[in-house]
């Protein structure tokens, strides 16, 4: 049997709750805490639920098995205390395996790792920095359940996605890697308007898309479908030209987007606002209100919750890293992180966030199905992961059966190996992604 690290790279374990980071590279680093990540705190989106309710002695298993490799003194396995059935699930292999629960509130936006740090630890990160430098490393768990079967041989061929919203049958199941989104709504029986928009992966931190054939990958969370007349879906399909015109002409700096950014609320220099001035402030001085979006997280609570004035604060942060790229400069924080004062005092509940993005009544259980897509097609991407694409490793007209590599990382590239989804013909091969028929 191969070392973990090196059969987490071969069977293609990457983070699968949206980074896709390589899990090898977390398996070789020597820390005191792995923390497992089970809040799952974008609104609508319940697939690690079912999840940690289905498969509770995998995900610890796999927990037990990072905790040993990188030496860790504790593992703490960090789940909302709202839900009781995953809870319920979870505790008993987690007592038997030394590892300690650490409970979460109903909050956004809870699973950032950051805030998963601090809430297991009571460490902060230091500004611009990652969990490791305090010592800790994060995976969420189907990245967790996935580590254990790598460790038997097992590569990462299917995705565990849930779909909600308007659809017809809220669920949860496993997709094959590759196939397409409107093979997925298909399992939920299709949604119940004529015109739809799909957020891919959340509402929140996720991508808008109108397109059914968009696939599936390893960092895929699920789907949430709403009416194309949705205000969420109107407000996320303005070009930024147009948010940042609405941006120059309405912002009043009242500060809200800052008095709420959890970042901020942590003690890093987060300043949506001033972020904001930027818009009018374009020929002079961008680079300095530029600044204060440097280590946003993109968690978008600015914008959909926070602004008054249903503003894009969000998405002036996120072309002020940009700005900042462009000029050369990286923005280092002078003084300590120190969390603030308010912060437990400003924290949004699931709940009211749902209001205010007028999605409460779509908020639904996905019960896990059994139904799994079985696709004519799939189209798999040899990037999927931080890092480089892998080479493929086959040809067209190859016969390849499901679990057999199709792209392998070269030597000392960062990323992992993927593999068949599917049996079948290989189809078509290119440096972006190879196509099998079933």
């Amino acid at each position: 049997m191969l070392n973990l690290s090196q059969n987490l790279r071969e069977m293609g374990v990457v983070g699968a709750g949206g980074a896709g980071f390589p899990t090898e590279v977390k398996a070789k680093s020597q820390v005191e805490y792995i923390l497992a990540n089970g809040a799952e705190c974008e609104p609508l989106l319940h697939k690690d639920f079912e999840l940690m309710k289905r498969y509770p002695a995998e995900m610890v298993s796999g927990m037990a098995r990072m905790i040993q490799v990188t030496s860790a003194r504790e593992g703490r396995f960090c789940i909302k205390e709202k839900n009781k059935e995953a809870v319920d699930a979870i505790t008993p292999h987690a007592k038997a395996a030394g590892i300690e629960m650490t409970y979460l509130g109903d909050f956004y936006p809870s699973g950032d790792e950051y805030e998963i740090v601090y809430a297991a630890t009571g460490r902060l990160i230091p500004a611009a920095g990652i969990p490791l430098n305090v010592g800790c490393v994060v995976n969420n768990v189907e990245t967790l359940y996935n580590v254990e079967l790598a460790a038997n041989g097992t590569p990462v061929t299917k995705k565990f996605v849930s779909i909600s919203g308007a659809v017809k049958r809220p669920c949860s199941f496993w997709a094959p890697i590759g196939c397409t989104f409107a093979d997925l709504l298909a399992i939920a029986g299709g949604p119940t308007v004529p015109d739809i928009g799909i957020f891919v992966s959340g509402m929140m931190m996720g991508t808008l898309t109108f397109d059914l054939t968009g696939i599936v990958t390893k960092t895929t969370c699920g789907l949430i479908v709403l009416p194309r007349e949705h205000s969420l879906v109107q407000r996320k399909s303005k070009p930024k030209e147009v948010m940042a015109h609405i941006g120059k002409s309405a912002c009043d700096q009242c500060s809200y987007c800052t008095e709420f950014c959890p970042r901020y609320l942590l003690g890093y220099d987060v300043q949506p606002h001033k972020v904001m001035r930027t818009l009018g402030f374009t020929l002079s001085g961008k680079e300095n209100w530029s600044q204060w979006g440097e280590l946003c997280c993109s968690c978008g609570l600015c914008t959909l919750y926070a602004c008054p004035e249903d503003l894009f604060p969000k998405e002036a942060c996120d072309d002020a890293k940009v700005t900042l790229r462009t000029a050369g400069m990286k923005y280092v924080q002078q003084h300590p992180v120190r969390a603030h004062p308010m912060k437990e005092y400003r924290r949004v509940p699931q709940s009211m966030l749902r209001q205010r993005l007028n999605v409460e009544a779509y908020e639904s259980h996905t019960p896990f199905v059994a139904d799994e897509p079985k696709p004519a097609r799939v189209r798999i991407l040899t990037k999927q992961h931080a890092g480089k694409p892998a080479t493929p490793v086959v040809a067209e007209g190859d016969r390849i059966e499901a679990g057999r590599p199709i792209a392998r990382m070269n030597d000392n590239e960062l990323g992992a190996d993927v593999h068949a989804s599917i049996s079948g013909r290989v189809a078509r091969v290119t440096a972006e992604a190879i196509e099998i028929e079933a």
